[in-house]
């Protein structure tokens, strides 16, 4: 494919048949094979006995298996991941579909003691295995529970994390206080896969950390009533917590990871398995379940509101109009589902009106930044500047800003220094929230391009002092939530453009420069997903889809003429679009470094679309 308005054209087909019933699109969020395996040791633990889901899972799983009997994350890892291999393992054996002595997983078995055993694991595969019987839990709790009762106005207290991180640490907390296990006559039995006994029963415990816990503890001790009383209105509080932010379809957040440990927490506060909160929970994750290439996957959660304000608001880009049927029934689905509750996110941000929009299908009180301003844009040729729900979430964005300038994803001012000395692995992804480059630009973007608002305004200017202050010594900008460099420069440049800063500024042309630089041979760009656990770029040595189209719509949005870097790059895109390899699969987005990566199956129709069509309406060849 050479010619621009056929590559549009192609997209716009793909994506029109694509669509569903309700408005949505509901590609896949594929994540690996950790949720389909926890989804096999979930059903296996608690008795249900799906057979014909858990064949399937053990299919996938099996299928996605390298040569030397582990598996990966993704494809240039290197030799395999430990943990996810450990967990396929588990959940191979657990299904009783596979025998211990089956080649491959006596081959799994060799990787996995070659790489140091369960001992080095990562502290949520522990937390599974110590769940279903088969690892030791700590001798200490990770953090104590009644850090739930601690005061806002105390340094370290329970709204100091992240969304994200309250949802996976309060079933943690309890399922850790009370030391819960429970296996059945099914469960395996792991002990081979040990290379040593851990006698001293610890996971991870620095000097740092023993201090920060003497503080916390100081600070409930400073709690008025018997530590017994203190103890059980805690654990009282964080069943609460949990049992108030249970979605629609029986999820906690929404989330597979909180409602799997959810589960397991009520288990060990005396639920019953046929408890219909926890039936409600199985089934909300049953829910989740899509399927690729024939096969089950169960997905962490769905990305039906992402999928459909993207693509909504890429299609009107390249002059899909308003009242094509396809918008139209986007963006109501996409009205729909504005939020009107109250979320964690008032503690924060209590002076403001909910407004704001989340990630899922069934998401109602998670409300996040860039979902709300990817719906905006999407509605913006359709809702009219003094319409309420326009306002709602404008204001909401607004009121999002961190103190520092930047922008968040899910709460204001949760990036406590303090908590990077807790015991807990990939703490920064887990239980903070801070500003990154992705968010705030283009936060900044759609203000410029998509409202009324002044340069001068306030939040604008220290959000584009933020991204100043924020730029790498080499000129790129690192994306929290996506991989990686390319993706946080790509916001960054377009986000400082669109609020008024000028193409020749220094910052914009070092940014330029550094993607000028990194462009592959064949026209394109490519990033590993090495980057956010290096914190360095690290080139994929292959061109994707989305990270070239990342790249290119950054060059034309600073560049005054079509350069030759940019042609190349459109001719990789061109003649790429139909192109199924590994590189259409590895992933583009991250929610922790080194343990979860995500293939949105979306994004190789939204990016080059918006690429084409910018180039297109820009120097209109």
């Amino acid at each position: 494919m050479t010619d621009i308005s056929k590559g549009i054209d192609w997209i716009v087909r793909q994506l029109r048949q694509d669509q569903s019933p309700n408005g949505s699109w509901n590609y896949p969020f594929e994540t690996g094979i950790s949720t389909d395996a926890y989804t096999i040791i979930l059903l296996r633990t608690l008795s249900i006995n799906d057979e014909e889901l858990i064949q399937g899972l053990v299919k996938r799983i099996i299928n996605k298996q390298e040569k030397n009997g582990a598996w990966k994350l993704f494809y240039d890892e290197g030799d395999g991941n430990l943990s996810a291999t450990v967990e396929a393992y588990y959940s191979l054996l657990y299904s009783g579909l596979i025998d211990k002595e089956d080649k491959r997983l006596m081959t799994a078995q060799k990787f996995i003691l070659s790489k140091g055993g369960l001992e080095e694991v990562s502290m949520f595969t522990k937390i599974m295995l110590a769940i279903t019987g088969q690892y030791k839990w700590p001798a200490y709790s990770l953090l104590p529970i009644e850090v739930i009762l601690l005061p806002l106005n105390f340094p370290i207290n329970y709204y100091s994390f992240s969304i994200f991180g309250r949802a996976n640490l309060t079933p943690i907390m309890i399922l850790t206080d009370k030391q819960f296990s429970i296996k059945t006559q099914y469960s395996p039995d792991l002990s081979h896969l040990y290379l040593q006994r851990n006698s001293k029963n610890e996971w991870s415990r620095s000097q740092d950390y023993r201090s920060l816990y003497s503080f916390i503890e100081e600070g409930v001790k400073s709690l008025l009533g018997l530590p017994e009383q203190l103890h059980q209105l805690a654990l009282d509080r964080a069943k609460k917590y949990m049992l108030d932010r249970i979605e629609p379809d029986g999820t906690f957040y929404s989330y597979y990871s909180s409602t799997f440990l959810m589960i397991f927490a009520l288990l060990s506060l005396g639920y019953k398995k046929s408890d219909p909160i926890i039936t409600k929970a199985i089934a909300g994750i049953k829910s989740m379940q899509c399927e690729i290439n024939g096969k089950p996957h169960m997905q962490y959660t769905t990305a039906n509101v992402w999928n459909t304000s993207l693509i909504s608001y890429s299609l009107q880009s390249a002059g899909i109009t308003v009242s094509d049927a396809m918008v139209q029934k986007a963006n109501q689905y996409l009205l729909e589902r504005q939020q009107d509750k109250f979320g964690d996110w008032v503690v924060h941000n209590p002076r403001t009106m909910p407004g704001g929009w989340g990630f899922s299908d069934v998401n109602t009180i998670n409300p996040d930044v860039d979902d709300t301003t990817a719906s905006l844009r999407s509605l913006s040729r359709m809702v009219p500047s003094e319409g309420a729900a326009w306002d709602r979430g404008i204001n909401w964005v607004l009121s999002m800003h961190n103190d520092d300038g930047g922008w968040p994803a899910f709460e204001r001012n949760t990036n406590s220094k303090l908590l990077q000395f807790l015991p807990i692995e990939k703490a920064e992804f887990l239980i903070a929230d801070p500003s990154s480059a992705d968010l705030t630009g283009r936060t900044l973007e759609f203000f410029g391009n998509y409202t009324t608002l002044s340069n001068n305004h306030t939040s604008i200017k220290q959000g584009v002092n933020w991204l100043l202050r924020n730029q790498g010594k080499d000129g790129s900008w690192y994306g929290r939530w996506g991989i990686c460099y390319i993706y946080g420069t790509w916001a960054a440049v377009t986000g400082l453009l669109s609020a008024g800063v000028p193409s020749n500024h220094s910052s914009i042309v070092r940014g330029v420069t550094w993607l000028h630089e990194i462009q592959n041979t064949d026209g394109g760009w490519g990033e590993s997903c090495h980057s956010d656990s290096k914190k360095t770029y690290i080139p994929l040595n292959a061109s994707t889809l989305t990270h070239t189209s990342w790249a290119l719509d950054a060059l034309i949005s600073a560049s005054k003429k079509p350069t030759s870097d940019i042609k190349r790059g459109i001719n990789y895109l061109l003649e790429s679009l139909e192109k199924e390899d590994w590189t259409t699969s590895y992933p583009k987005g991250q929610g922790m470094a080194g343990g979860l990566y995500i293939h949105y199956h979306s994004y190789r129709y939204i990016f080059p679309l918006l690429a084409l069509s910018h180039y297109h309406k820009k120097f209109g060849t």
